[in-house]
């Protein structure tokens, strides 16, 4: 069994209600089974379309998930793409639950989880910041640590945000645990003095789906303080096109806030959603001068920065394995060295918001003088390098 097909065989099992569907050959997409989400406006004529087989509905902030019956056996992807019709502007905003995930891992790279890394210190906070950003992370949340625990915003938000480390009890780090605490580290690097304003998610094993990502886009557009978003996660869909309903909850935010989100890692020029939408910038990773191997690349890419090996912030956790060579290898005191389009993004994300605030910009003119085509090189099908 290739470490691809162990990952997906992990995932299966801990998310019971997940599938791999195949509705393009050769472009696998994971769903929950049996759910549909529909825009809440849809809700009348989907409910009307899928009675036969309807079991439950779960409303949220401007969408509804609807639940199949499981004996039906319905197929959530030919029953969306139906409803919402071929034309390219979709007659009804329907889609399937996608699952969505963080981009250190997944089926094809990187392989490595994070390693333990030496402490070093804190970004400095700039005092010629003209003004005060604030950096939303979705993501699996934020863990204390020095270099932010006593700051104001982190104490506001401390109780709602902390990870989970060890969901399943096994005495080992979630695969993905310290995922957001680490993104945090990246972005104060590039900006020492933002405010982050953390959601949960996905969890410690990396997994989320598109209703809890609705929810929370939801919740950021009625805050309406956040200048840039950073989304380090993402996914595939069955059809390659663009979730209609995430696309709305992004445009929702409005045009002062700027979104960055990670290309993936599959080595592939396959669409990646979020980052692929026009008013999202996708990042890819750089090692070196060049494409990290992982990393994804195409015409939708914006932007990419170093993503090899990132050293950043990270939780508190001893796992069991037995030192080697005088090294604990899960032994983490705070710090990580790891890799991952994930990481990348954060340093983008980082970058539009220190020259924010040093300069008192909006944040898109930000996102616009770093990333011009214009002005800066670019790498083919990778964008803008920001180092």
């Amino acid at each position: 069994m290739t470490d691809q097909d162990a990952r997906l065989e992990r995932l299966l099992a801990r998310h019971r209600d997940a599938t791999v569907v195949e509705a393009l050959p050769g472009r696998p997409a994971l769903v929950r089974r049996d759910q549909i989400l529909v825009a809440a406006r849809d809700v009348p004529a989907v409910e009307d379309a899928v009675r036969r087989w309807h079991d439950a509905r779960h409303d949220g902030p401007g969408v509804a998930r609807l639940l199949l019956r499981a004996g039906a056996n319905v197929d959530v992807c030919d029953l969306s793409a139906r409803l919402a019709g071929d034309a390219p502007h979709r007659r009804l905003a329907v889609a399937p639950n996608h699952l969505v995930h963080g981009q250190p891992m997944w089926w094809s790279g990187p392989a490595g989880a994070p390693r333990p890394a030496p402490a070093f210190d804190a970004p400095a906070a700039d005092g010629a910041a003209r003004r005060t950003v604030t950096v939303a992370v979705l993501d699996t949340g934020l863990s204390s640590h020095p270099w932010y625990s006593a700051t104001p915003w982190y104490a506001e938000q401390r109780a709602e945000v902390t990870e989970v480390l060890d969901a399943d009890l096994d005495h080992t780090l979630d695969a993905q645990a310290g995922h957001g605490t680490f993104i945090a580290g990246v972005l104060l690097r590039r900006a020492p003095s933002a405010r982050i304003r953390a959601k949960r998610v996905i969890g410690g094993d990396g997994v989320g789906d598109e209703f809890g990502v609705l929810h929370a886009l939801a919740w950021l557009a009625g805050w309406g303080r956040a200048d840039v978003v950073n989304l380090s996660f993402g996914c595939h869909t069955y059809d390659d096109r663009p979730s209609p309903l995430v696309s709305r909850a992004i445009a929702a935010l409005g045009r002062r806030t700027v979104v960055v989100a990670c290309a993936g890692n599959h080595a592939s020029d396959r669409p990646f959603w979020p980052a692929a939408l026009k008013n999202v910038i996708a990042v890819a990773a750089l090692d070196g001068d060049e494409r990290a191997a992982f990393s994804d690349y195409g015409w939708w890419v914006d932007a990419c920065a170093p993503g090899v090996d990132v050293h950043s912030c990270f939780v508190r956790f001893d796992g069991p394995r037995p030192r080697v060579g005088g090294t604990d290898p899960d032994d983490f005191t705070g710090y990580a060295y790891w890799s991952g389009t994930s990481f990348a993004t954060p340093a983008v994300a980082g970058a539009i918001a220190g020259l924010a605030a040093a300069e008192d910009l909006p944040a898109p003119a930000a996102a616009d003088r770093l990333l011009d085509p214009a002005t800066h090189p670019t790498h083919p099908d990778l964008g803008v390098p920001v180092i």
